[in-house]
């Protein structure tokens, strides 16, 4: 998951130097580009990033546990769990966070809030998968 975080939101949608998309301001609201930059304090992911680091981490394992109390009643096969997984993790966490935070309360355009959805898709795919594939090693 940490590793899809870093290649979509980091480097495509806030860019190395800030410069992404996620944060032009022909296309985000001025809101969202003051929270991310100008707000203090600023979010810790960019001033002090090792505890949402660690955190991110901690929701991986917690993800482990998920998956293994909810494996038993789905289908056999890495494929159709890891699906269901990555779903659950989508629409349970990335898709309520788009809709209650950057859609309700920064005002971000539908557009960036697709192209997010997208970026959030992928991490679940990584998140599903790699938990999946680590679970079900052996069976």
């Amino acid at each position: 998951m940490n590793l899809m975080m870093l290649i979509t939101f980091r480097f495509i949608g806030f860019g190395i130097d800030g410069g992404g998309i996620l944060l032009n301001p022909k296309f985000q609201s001025r809101k969202l580009i003051a929270v991310w930059t100008e707000l203090e304090p600023l979010p810790l992911i960019v001033n002090q990033p090792l505890p949402i680091i660690l955190g991110i981490i901690g929701f991986g394992i917690v993800h482990a546990y998920l998956y293994r109390w909810l494996c038993p009643s789905w289908p056999a096969g890495v494929d159709k769990r890891a699906l269901r997984f990555a779903l659950l993790v989508f629409v349970m966490t990335f898709l309520f966070w788009e809709f209650f935070t950057p859609f309700n309360q920064f005002g971000e355009p539908l557009g960036l809030i697709a192209i997010e959805l997208v970026f959030w898709g992928l991490i679940a795919l990584a998140d599903g998968f790699a938990i999946t594939a680590i679970m079900e090693r052996g069976s």
